[in-house]
This record gives structure tokens, C-alpha cells and sequence, in this order.
């Protein structure tokens, strides 16, 4: 399997505080890849460097190399609008913005100069229809996306990323605010959308990374104030069965965390 993202020797820091050491790790292509490890471990804030999310973040800096197909990132020749359009993103709670579900979907694609009518409404079908609600709303394109139920408005923001026809797609915590039904909407999708998106998601949800993840990375801090640090990375079935690391067992057993 090809490695899609690898970074190298990877800090990060807030100021003067590192939130991150020496991380080292490959996700690979068209696979669901899982973060898990306990709060303030760093998690979510490996995952925005992806989209270089943190750069609006003032005083932030980075060490290391980050690289996508090989290319680094964070090379000052790589334009940050085009990373951000590569690696789509979807966030803990559901965010549609207060439009209608149409416009919803359209607003990044007119944005990158799409303007026609009829190639706009292509690409709206053709995301919904990959986030499995096109049967649900095409008959209401036109009613606001927060008359939405909260499974239906996260899987328009995941139609919503995709249709700026990204190769990424970045996940924190989408099912934490979905009750149980929605959340197996959104695993099933997950599992369907691999087939053409590398998708890396962040979960405190052990069984969650365990059902839908083919990799999985464990990451954790020893003391408070200290960076996160990547314990164990491998292959989901081996991490939860026989992990290499005894932080990684205890954390998946319920010992800490």
C-alpha cells in the first residue's frame, strides 16, 4: 500500500510551549487510519497540520518535515489554499452554515470558479449521492440546512468537503455529538468512501477505531505540560489484540485514559 502523508522528525509548538515531539509516522492510501490516545495528547492538532489549519493560529511553528506524495507542505513554494482544497475536513460538531442544503455544497465550488448552473447542480447531486443523503434532501435542496437532523447536517458537511474534490478527508470526533444510529451512518460511509479518499479520523471511541479504522495510531502525554508523543502505530487488529507497548494496552483496556 502506497503512503499517502509522512512526517519526519515533526514538533509543534504554541509560542514557546511544544505541544508535539519528534513525531514520526505514514498513513497510507485509501485507508481509514484512527488518532486515539487521551485528552490533550496532541490529537487533533497533528490532524489540522495536515491542512495546515494551525497556521491561523498566531504563533504557532513547526519542526520537521510534513510531506503529502512526497511533497513537504510547509515548503515556502507550496500554496496553502491548494493543501487546504486537497485535504477536506470534518469537524466534532456537525457546522452547516445557514444557508440551504444547495448552497451548502456549491459555496466552495463557485468560490474555485464553477459558475454554471448546471455543473454547480452536478456536483452537489454527485456529493451528496457519495455522502449517502442525496435520497433524503433532493426533493428540499432549497430548505435551510439547520431544519436538518444532526446525522443529516454532519453528512453534509462531509458532502459539503467533498465537493471540492479533495484526496483527504480529515475527521475530529464526527460522530461524538450523533447518537447511535447516526453514527453508524456515518461509520458505513466511512467504510465507502476509502475506496477513493484517504480519511485519517481522531476518536476517544475504542470501538469505534476498532470497527472502522485500518490503521491506528496511540498517542499520549507523561505529565501534564508535556507533549504529546506518538506511542504505537500499526495495523488496527494488531494494536487492539497484541499492541507492542504496555501505555498502549492499558489505554485500550480502560486502565488510564
Amino acid at each position: 500500500m502506497n503512503i499517502k502523508i509522512e512526517t519526519k522528525n515533526l514538533s509543534f509548538y504554541y509560542g514557546s510551549f511544544k505541544a508535539l515531539e519528534d513525531i514520526n509516522v505514514a498513513v497510507y492510501e485509501k485507508a481509514i487510519t484512527a488518532f486515539i490516545g487521551p485528552s490533550g495528547c496532541g490529537k487533533s492538532t497533528f490532524l489540522r497540520i495536515f491542512n495546515r489549519m494551525n497556521e491561523l493560529i498566531s504563533g504557532v511553528r513547526i519542526e520537521g518535515e510534513v510531506l503529502i506524495d512526497g511533497i513537504d507542505i510547509y515548503n515556502p513554494s507550496v500554496d496553502a489554499v491548494r493543501i487546504r482544497k486537497m485535504v477536506g475536513m470534518v469537524f466534532q460538531k456537525p457546522n452547516p452554515f445557514s444557508k440551504s442544503i444547495y448552497e451548502n455544497i456549491a459555496f466552495g465550488p463557485r468560490l474555485y470558479g464553477v459558475k454554471r448552473r448546471s455543473e454547480l447542480g452536478s456536483v452537489v447531486e454527485s456529493s451528496l449521492k457519495k455522502a449517502a443523503l442525496w435520497k433524503e434532501v433532493k426533493h428540499k435542496l432549497s430548505s435551510s440546512a439547520l431544519e436538518l437532523s444532526g446525522g443529516q447536517q454532519q453528512r453534509l458537511c462531509i458532502a459539503r468537503a467533498l465537493a471540492m474534490d479533495p484526496e483527504i478527508l480529515l475527521m475530529d470526533e464526527p460522530c461524538s455529538a450523533l447518537d447511535p444510529a447516526s453514527t453508524l451512518r456515518i461509520e458505513d460511509l466511512m467504510q465507502e468512501l476509502k475506496a477513493k479518499y484517504t480519511i485519517i479520523i481522531v476518536t476517544h471511541n475504542m470501538q469505534q477505531a476498532a470497527r472502522t479504522s485500518d490503521y491506528t495510531a496511540f498517542f499520549m502525554i507523561d505529565n501534564i505540560g508535556e507533549p504529546g508523543r506518538l506511542i504505537e502505530f500499526g495495523e488496527t487488529n494488531q494494536i487492539f489484540t497484541s499492541p507492542a507497548n504496555n501505555k498502549t494496552e492499558e489505554y485500550i483496556t480502560g486502565r488510564f485514559g
